[in-house]
Formats: C-alpha cells, sequence, structure tokens
C-alpha cells in the first residue's frame, strides 16, 4: 500500500538492509498484541503471503476468504487483506490467549513490524515506525533475522516486482480512464495471482515469474 510519509516524523531518520541491525526487537512481545487489532484494511496480502498460508493450512483461498481474509480496493486495485472481527477489531488468527496462531506463516507485513518499507529507484529500503510499537525497551536485532524469511534476496527480489508492477499498472489504467478496464484488470489479477492455486511442492517464486510474465504480457 502506497502512502506519502514524512520519514522525519515517523523514523529514527535511517534505512536499513537485510543485514543491518535495527532496534526493533519487543521481547516476544510479551503478551501485546496492539499490532493485531484495529488495523482496518492496512494488511495487504500479497502471492507469497497467501501461498505460505494457503500452504501451511492446506486452505485454498476461497476457503481464506469464507472466515480470515477479505477483498479491499487498494489504490483502485482490489488485493485481499486480513479480516479484523468484533468490537475490538482483532485479526481473524490472534487466539484467546492473545497471540498469532500462524506466527510461523504469518504475512510479510506483520513480520517487519514495526519496520516499513520505503521504495525508490526500482529498488526499496526499511526504516523503523518509532511510534507504532509501545513495549519497552527495544533491543538490537538483525533485519533478516527478525523477518525471518528464507531465500531473502528471492523474496526482497519479488517484494520488489511485486510493487512496481502494480506500480506500473496502475500508472496504465488511470491514463487510460476505462472503469471497465480497472475491473477486467482487478479480476485477472485475483484469477491469476491468488485463486489459482500454487504448486505447494514447487518453488514459489518460479511459479509468481512465469504468471507476472502472462499478466504484463496483457496488460502492459
Amino acid at each position: 500500500m502506497i502512502r506519502d510519509l514524512d520519514l522525519s516524523e515517523i523514523s529514527d531518520g535511517k534505512r536499513y538492509g537485510y543485514n543491518d541491525m535495527v532496534k526493533a526487537g519487543c521481547n516476544d512481545c510479551k503478551g501485546c498484541s496492539k499490532c493485531c487489532q484495529g488495523m482496518g484494511h492496512s494488511i495487504v496480502l500479497d502471492p507469497y503471503d497467501v501461498f505460505f498460508l494457503s500452504k501451511n493450512m492446506q486452505q485454498s483461498f476461497e476457503q481464506l476468504l469464507s472466515y480470515a481474509v477479505e477483498l479491499h480496493v487498494v489504490e483502485g486495485i482490489i488485493l485481499p487483506n486480513l479480516k479484523m472481527n468484533g468490537l475490538e477489531e482483532k485479526c481473524s488468527f490472534l487466539n484467546e490467549q492473545g497471540r498469532c496462531s500462524i506466527h510461523e506463516f504469518r504475512p510479510g507485513f506483520c513480520r517487519m513490524f514495526p519496520l516499513g518499507r520505503i521504495y525508490e529507484e526500482n529498488n526499496f529500503q526499511y526504516f523503523l515506525q518509532v511510534k507504532e510499537c509501545p513495549q519497552e525497551p527495544k533491543t538490537k536485532v538483525k533485519v533478516q533475522k527478525w523477518l525471518g524469511i528464507r531465500e531473502i534476496q528471492k523474496y526482497e527480489t519479488f517484494i520488489k516486482n511485486w510493487h512496481y508492477f502494480l506500480k506500473a499498472i496502475q500508472e496504465t489504467l488511470e491514463k487510460a480512464q476505462n472503469e471497465d478496464l480497472w475491473k477486467q484488470f482487478s479480476i485477472k489479477l485475483l484469477q491469476i495471482f491468488y485463486m489459482t492455486p500454487y504448486k505447494i511442492e514447487d518453488d514459489f517464486y518460479s511459479q509468481f515469474d512465469f504468471r507476472l510474465k502472462e499478466m504484463k504480457r496483457i496488460f502492459l
């Protein structure tokens, strides 16, 4: 999700790569789950998130949509996000003890928090959101360890490709000013990247690259 941010107001003023140390450690949250409540539609799921959830929960995207995931328009494009439930708007995967029931395979946005990403020049870096997490004191941890993502370089390449593909599509569709084309793209995007099952036993990244080429062929 693209936001206009003044990093001087919300961060420590630094930018980080996956090999850098960042003061984000929170002693396993100490039972706090504030970042799992009241998040609205902000925890947007990318194809890797859904692949990982489906693989570990042995559920299809349609099954996840029935209770834990919902669709919402993000910058004109329909994308899935984690669903918040009840008066306290708790994440669907938060258990009765206030702990994440999918912690080992939680989405990328959840893994980053309280880090964010800033995209520039066809690349991105991480930044620390200093006002988001109430747990203190914070300890230093390596960004790669904090994310807990295997094959971090492949993952970051995927993140860049996904972000800049969506950005290019948005620019193309805005120029066209064709509402039917927006709908057509959103439907096709959901079909190709989310609803069509991935082969769980095969490499995600090669499957994603194949689908990305197909979408670019159609719309770019």
